[in-house]
């Protein structure tokens, strides 16, 4: 199993501290069955939000087989060096 990002790992605590509040506010629950309740909802609501946090593009491609070799470009030539060049070629 991969390791969580910073992302995913912020992402998910801040959903369960904030979501687990709001619940316990909105619900106005007194009893221990019922904070208990709230509490693992807001624990399973930041665990799907963590699991939800897209992975990088580098992150996924370097857990691939293989990354892809990048292609070497051709080189361009300014302009100056192709009136070098064709100088130099005439004399």
């Amino acid at each position: 199993m991969p390791r969580p990002t910073p992302a995913q790992i912020s992402y998910g605590s801040a959903t369960v501290v904030l979501s687990t509040l709001a619940m316990l506010l909105l619900s106005e629950a007194r009893s221990g069955t019922g904070v208990a309740v709230v509490a693992a909802a807001g624990l399973l609501l930041g665990v799907l939000v963590a699991v939800t946090v897209p992975i990088p593009a580098a992150g996924r491609r370097a857990r691939g087989a293989q990354a892809a070799t990048p292609v070497p470009r051709p080189r361009v030539r300014s302009t100056a060096e192709r009136r070098v060049e064709e100088h130099s070629l005439r004399h």
